[in-house]
């Protein structure tokens, strides 16, 4: 259980921080075996880690006995009294019914499609280096606001929100410490910011809904109009809790995935080629009245699905799902106590030689005829957990793909001029690069 009060939290952040982040969990395979679970203590909780693919779906498929376990920081709610474990499900089930019924993601193709050319086209207009995961979050941030707030969001509102929310993302991985000149301390007055901008463009939605008989709608309309189990509205503080909620689970693994993957193509000439091969020829078979990408295009592009859940495996947004024992429970035939931290370390599963051999390589063919079986590929979860937005994530990714590799290349620049290698550095690496237009 390591150390008293820190337990094993700060063995887990070097490992996180060093070139080899999986060394955390390979040291517990090493000295207990591979049974694919393990007591520690881990971000002040005693914790379960489980990290074999079948004992994943059996925690993610039984909600009777293990419930949302993610910390829920001030930095997202605020002070709004809010019970998310209690209400996590039915919000579950609203942006669930939000994102694929209400508004599927079919019915966004041409607002990501208009956001994703114009983005492009513009970093391939600037004289100067960009840097590339930088601007990469900032498009994708611009299409969350487009999906959930709707088109009428000026670009000056949309880059202040960006801003504040980049900080409050931040201060989400610091100590939380409130005192001038600490990171938390800067995510806390980011968040008032956002906060306040944030009610600023509700107020201005309102008012256009009044005066316009067929306003542009977005999820936050649903949303607004929702209710909890007991029959309860949502109120104002909590719709605005929810969408700094949102910010962060629709942001983080649609960049993240679009970053990797482009730069994971451009590593691999014969993969890119091969990517590029198929967006070309879905372009051939159209007939020339049609304008732009259809559905059933998307439908075709399985080579790029395929370089997609490949990003996905390899480059796992999060290390670990939450989740919590509501009661005294067996797994495995391990006692769980109650109110235990239950971590599925998706990344373990996922970079498992039995279930994908050579999991360091970077090998789309790998989906060729691959099922993999329940619990082995979760990067959107499973069971009644499973991300609402992981279509709408993948159709933004596929988008921007496809255009970018009909038309443009990406170029790395270093102190020794421009080379066409990227390394492979975490993301937050800010490498600068050109966007170099072909066609």
């Amino acid at each position: 259980m390591g150390w008293p009060l820190i337990g094993n939290t700060w063995s887990f952040i070097g490992a996180y921080k060093s070139q080899n982040p999986e060394s955390f969990i390979n040291n517990l395979k090493k000295r207990y075996g591979k049974t694919g679970i393990y007591k520690t203590h881990l971000f002040g909780n005693a914790s379960i880690i489980v990290c074999s693919a079948e004992l994943c779906r059996k925690v993610l498929t039984d909600d009777n006995n293990f419930q949302w376990g993610y910390p829920i920081s001030n930095l997202i709610l605020g002070d709004v009294p809010f019970d998310y474990i209690s209400s996590h499900r039915r919000l579950h089930r609203l942006m669930t019914t939000a994102l694929n019924q209400h508004q599927p993601p079919s019915s966004h193709l041409g607002t990501i499609e208009k956001i994703v050319i114009n983005t492009l086209e513009e970093w391939s207009k600037m004289k100067e280096p960009i840097l590339f995961v930088p601007e990469v979050n900032k498009f994708v941030f611009k299409l969350i606001i487009a999906i959930l707030l709707g088109s009428g969001t000026d670009d000056t509102q949309i880059a202040s929100m960006e801003e504040y929310y980049r900080k409050v993302y931040y201060g989400l991985h610091t100590t939380p410490i409130n005192i001038p000149g600490f990171a938390y301390h800067r995510a806390v007055q980011a968040r008032k910011l956002l906060v306040n901008t944030i009610r600023g463009v509700l107020g201005e939605r309102r008012e256009r809904r009044c005066n316009d008989p067929n306003p542009n709608t977005g999820i936050i309309d649903f949303m607004e109009k929702a209710d909890f189990e007991d029959g309860r509205p949502m109120n104002h503080e909590q719709l605005v809790g929810l969408l700094i909620g949102l910010f962060i689970a629709a942001r983080e693994t649609t960049s993240r995935t679009a970053i990797w993957s482009t730069i994971y193509l451009h590593n691999h000439p014969r993969l890119l080629h091969k990517a590029k091969e198929e967006q070309e020829e879905i372009v051939k078979r159209r007939p020339p009245s049609q304008k732009g990408l259809t559905f059933t295009e998307i439908k075709q592009m399985k080579y790029l699905s395929k370089v997609i859940d490949e990003t996905l495996r390899i480059r796992t947004n999060v290390f670990s799902i939450f989740r919590e024992a509501k009661n005294e429970t067996y797994l495995n035939g391990y006692l769980i106590p109650q109110g235990w931290k239950v971590l599925l370390w998706t990344s373990a599963v996922h970079m498992d030689p039995e279930i994908y051999p050579n999991p360091n390589q970077f090998l789309p063919s790998r989906w060729d005829d691959f099922i993999p079986k329940a619990g082995a590929f979760l990067p959107f979860s499973t069971g009644s957990s499973t991300c609402p937005g992981a279509d709408l994530a993948k159709l933004e990714i596929t988008i921007f793909l496809h255009y970018f590799l009909l038309n443009y290349k990406l170029v790395q620049l270093n102190p020794g001029g421009p080379v066409n290698h990227f390394p492979s550095p975490d993301p937050a690496d800010n490498c600068p690069a050109k966007i170099i237009k072909i066609r």
